[in-house]
């Protein structure tokens, strides 16, 4: 994958999410099966994490996001992006509902 980190940083609680496309259902390496239908547009989606923002302060306290680069999520709805000519999403982090491990 392209380093796109030179091209978007995300702000606050925002990550940049590259979805999967897999016609097939996965199987995760602790034995969680996802269906096809996390990927079709009718509520979650799975992609990996290209970028993180640096994390919302709340109550003066600067929150960090739990995500990082790398990890596969389940995620909802977001903001799709184009850039050159690979599809993203922008998230909260509040959008994302699990790490898959």
């Amino acid at each position: 994958m392209k380093d796109i980190s030179k091209k978007i940083k995300p702000l606050q609680d925002r990550v940049l999410i590259k979805e999967n496309v897999d016609s097939k259902e996965k199987k995760t390496s602790s034995g969680i099966i996802i269906p096809v239908t996390v990927n079709e547009d009718k509520g979650s989606k799975s992609g990996e994490v290209v970028a993180v923002g640096p994390g919302r302060i709340e109550d003066g306290k600067k929150i960090v996001p739990m995500v990082k680069v790398g990890d596969e999520v389940l995620f909802q709805w977001g903001d799709k992006i184009k850039i050159d000519e690979d599809e993203y999403y922008i998230v909260r982090e509040s959008e994302i509902l699990a790490i898959i491990k």
